[in-house]
């Protein structure tokens, strides 16, 4: 049995506690074992990811589903946190209806900041890398005016934190002492750009099992973790766009997930982990490539509909393009989509309506919402379901 780390005795909250302090990556005493099954496993995962990447290049326009995707890893890592909202209710929202939605959709809209601010930094010639710095910023645009907003965002944590239970004498998880967290937050980043044999899939799955470990914020953390590995993933150049929703392997494995990180800090069972994360990249990008193809070959169809309909005005096919991107619309929404006039609007709409490409939702006369109902049943899977 490896051993992946020691623990440390603190005293917190008047009682003495056993806090888990792991050791450096990559694993040692052994170091992680791939055997020919594992590297299979691994290589299926990594064509997953090509395909994946290859379905984004057959659309027009690859923001179609960078769009569309990064939302739907927004909506269920923020679930997993808790947050009740789904994608319908983001879209609602981005459709110019906040009143239609409750409070947790700031979460996602927060987690859609973070992880817009943090790739634009990896394309910028002199951006910030991925480091120690990225993670404060990115966490602070995590955190702006949600649950947590008074938990130090942007700031390594300075207090003992716990996972599970009512006090850290009942928890499921202690995480390092606050003392420990920055010099292991530097020895992760320093791994982060180091040199290592491991296929750079494999890399990222132990990242995320070390940053989850730290636990190095006071709240955040599982969100940011995860944005963590989707950010790793473009660096390093497994997938070209982040179409990979890998929260939803998370979410619907949730117990699964806990136990190997617990199995990893109680038995340095790195291989078991691995295992998981990787056919969960395999599972999710082989589903994410299936969906892309669905809704190109449906946006495909609908627009040979719309082009053949008698009396389609050019403000209706500029409307039907602009879909993919805002799936729901509101009238004046579109006006301003449009740059046009609220009666070519609706016309639009309308003319859309007719072609049962949009669909009205609220059934009411006034304030409605119009949704491009196929397109969303078919990307809104996994989103519906609440923990």
């Amino acid at each position: 049995m490896r051993t992946s780390g020691r623990f440390e005795t603190t005293a917190v909250l008047g009682e003495n506690v056993r806090a888990f302090v792991p050791f450096a990556l990559p694993p040692t005493g052994p170091p992680l074992a791939l055997s020919d099954e594992l590297r299979e496993r691994v290589r299926r995962a990594e064509q997953a990811l090509r395909l994946l990447d290859l379905a984004g290049a057959m659309v027009p326009d690859v923001a179609w589903f960078v769009h569309a995707f990064v939302r739907k890893e927004a909506v269920v890592s923020s679930q997993i946190e808790g947050t009740q909202a789904t994608l319908v209710d983001l879209l609602t929202y981005e459709a110019e209806q906040p009143d239609a939605v409750g409070p947790d959709v700031d979460e996602i809209c927060n987690y859609l900041d973070a992880m817009s601010w943090a790739r634009k930094q990896l394309s910028a010639k002199n951006g910030v890398p991925i480091s120690l710095r990225m993670l404060n910023e990115a966490h602070k645009r995590l955190m702006r005016g949600v649950r947590g907003a008074d938990k130090a965002p942007g700031e390594l944590r300075r207090t003992q934190n716990w996972v599970g239970g009512t006090r850290p004498g009942n928890a499921a998880f202690v995480p390092p002492p606050p003392h420990l967290v920055g010099r292991l937050i530097s020895d992760l980043e320093k791994y982060l750009h180091a040199d290592d044999t491991l296929p750079l899939l494999v890399r990222a799955g132990l990242v995320h099992v070390q940053f989850e470990t730290i636990h190095p914020y006071l709240d955040g953390n599982g969100r940011l973790g995860r944005l963590l590995v989707a950010l790793l993933l473009e660096h390093w150049g497994l997938l070209e766009h982040p179409l990979l929703y890998l929260s939803l392997h998370f979410k619907r494995h949730r117990a699964e997930y806990y136990r190997l990180l617990t199995s990893v800090r109680e038995r340095g069972d790195w291989e078991a982990w691995t295992e998981f994360f990787v056919d969960g990249v395999a599972t999710i990008a082989e589903e994410a490539a299936t969906t892309a193809r669905e809704l190109f070959a449906l946006t495909n169809k609908d627009q040979a509909r719309v082009l053949g309909a008698e009396g389609t005005s050019v403000s209706a096919l500029r409307l039907f393009a602009l879909l993919p991107k805002h799936p729901m619309v509101t009238i004046p929404g579109v006006a301003r989509l449009l740059e046009t006039t609220i009666p070519t609007a609706n016309k639009a709409v309308k003319t859309l309506v007719g072609l049962r490409v949009l669909e009205e939702t609220t059934g009411k006369k006034r304030d409605r919402t119009f949704a491009y109902a196929k397109y969303l049943a078919r990307l809104r899977v996994g989103t519906d379901e609440l923990l």
